[in-house]
């Protein structure tokens, strides 16, 4: 392993880097950090281009271990003293590992209605812990994967890295103009349910059908009147309080496993 302690070192420059998003497009790299997110993305055979480690940071054994294995298995990897590694971590008391991940590149023509039967499609979402949070609830209730749509945020900024949970390394992410998701969906034969303040139906009421998309809008501004009109179904979560709406993670929670009982009652 080679030991890295020159902060201007190629490798720690262009980790350093990848903490702004227009690197992480251009390179198509982004930064994992922590042991259990590493250790995720090297489960699900994430393509990692190489790992840094703090020997004097790093106290888990089985992330020692882990270091090791790569190693050995002709991965790429770099020890950095303490102050170096400090000067790439996000959080404050760094656990003393990261790697650098190659993003799949994927299209909606990846995507098969008989595999990927349930997915989650977001316009335009603003906050990337938001998209980590529904990537982890995607893989919770078992769903197939996250469609993100005319942009937004970022599923590969390192604070929707960590909210996913790893979650990230385990399902599809793809990202599409609306209009070219539509056409696909419409091809592909999927039940598309939206979601609005305003929707017809109580959520607990619809026929929710696979193959299934469940459509969401951005935190601020919801769905157009053009993503409403294209859906099957348009849904509403009832307001009992003074609030009149709740945060896009937790309406994505409680829609999706209102869509799983109901895929398991096969009704």
């Amino acid at each position: 392993m080679i030991t890295l302690t020159n902060p201007r070192n190629p490798h720690v420059k262009q980790a350093r880097q990848l903490q702004q998003r227009k690197v992480r497009d251009e390179t198509g790299l982004f930064v994992v950090e922590g042991i259990r997110h590493v250790g995720e993305a090297v489960s699900a055979g994430a393509t990692i281009e190489y790992l840094c480690y703090a020997p004097d940071l790093l106290e888990s054994g089985f992330a020692r271990e882990l270091v090791e294995a790569q190693a050995a298995a002709g991965r790429r990897v770099y020890a950095l003293a303490p102050d170096v590694f400090r000067s790439l971590a996000e959080k404050d008391n760094p656990q003393g590992l990261l790697a650098v991940v190659r993003r799949p590149r994927l299209a909606l023509t990846d995507l098969q209605p008989a595999r990927h039967n349930w997915l989650v499609a977001v316009a335009k979402p603003q906050d990337p812990g938001n998209i980590g949070t529904i990537m982890r609830t995607v893989d919770a209730v078992g769903a197939s994967g996250l469609l993100l749509l005319d942009g937004g945020a970022d599923p590969t900024h390192p604070n929707a890295v960590r909210a996913s949970l790893g979650a990230l390394f385990w399902m599809p992410v793809v990202s599409a103009a609306f209009g070219d998701f539509l056409a696909w969906a419409r091809g592909a034969g999927y039940q598309l349910c939206g979601t609005s303040e305003k929707g017809a139906l109580d959520y607990r009421a619809a026929a929710y059908r696979r193959p299934a998309i469940l459509l969401l809008g951005s935190e601020r501004d919801g769905l157009t009147a053009e993503q409403e009109a294209a859906c099957d179904l348009m849904v509403r979560l009832p307001m009992a309080g003074r609030v009149t709406s709740l945060n896009l993670a937790v309406a994505a929670g409680v829609l999706l496993y209102a869509m799983q009982a109901r895929f398991e009652r096969g009704s």
